[in-house]
């Protein structure tokens, strides 16, 4: 069986001038097991994607039908991979950029719900977007996902650690 492998870019931004702190963009998954959920609900926006396709070009194709919008214009840094509980591996990327939440159309994925029931569902790959400061990112995120996180800051932070905080 082969692992399913899923791309993504974790978007970030300076918080201004007077506070050198970062925050980044992350997804609430959509769907019915989520719904309820917050703490460990959130996520880097991601999806899957096949030997077809780098997992770059998945990554900025992924970001766009997660949110309905193209990734801000900029190169990728790379963050590495993870493999999340469930076995799937996770590959990301920062990019430094902004986004207005409220402007987001995410895409759909349907489902048959209730289980059992035989009626298929549209929901949205995702259900809302927002900016986070370092602590609420690191309690909203998917635990597995905490990682790219902690590599975001050393990378903002460069070498010599003089770059702007992330928490």
């Amino acid at each position: 069986m082969t692992r399913k492998r899923s791309a993504g870019i974790l978007l970030y931004r300076g918080t201004g001038p007077a506070d050198p702190a970062v925050e980044v963009l992350l997804a609430h998954m959509g769907g019915p097991f989520w719904a309820a959920k917050d703490e460990g609900a959130w996520t880097v926006p991601k999806g899957e994607y096949d030997g077809d396709e780098t997992p770059e070009a998945a990554a900025r194709r992924e970001f766009e039908e997660e949110l309905g919008t193209p990734p801000p214009d900029g190169g990728l840094m790379p963050l590495g991979s993870v493999t999340q509980t469930g076995g799937k591996y996770v590959t990301v990327w920062a990019l430094k950029g902004d986004l207005d939440p409220e402007g987001i159309s995410p895409g759909t994925f349907a489902m048959e719900w209730p289980r059992g029931s035989g009626r298929i569902r549209e929901f949205p790959e995702v259900d809302r977007v927002a900016w986070f400061g370092p602590d609420e990112a690191r309690r909203k995120i998917v635990a597995k996902q905490r990682i790219f996180l902690d590599r975001l800051e050393e990378l903002v932070r460069g070498p010599e650690g003089a770059g702007p905080a992330l928490g």
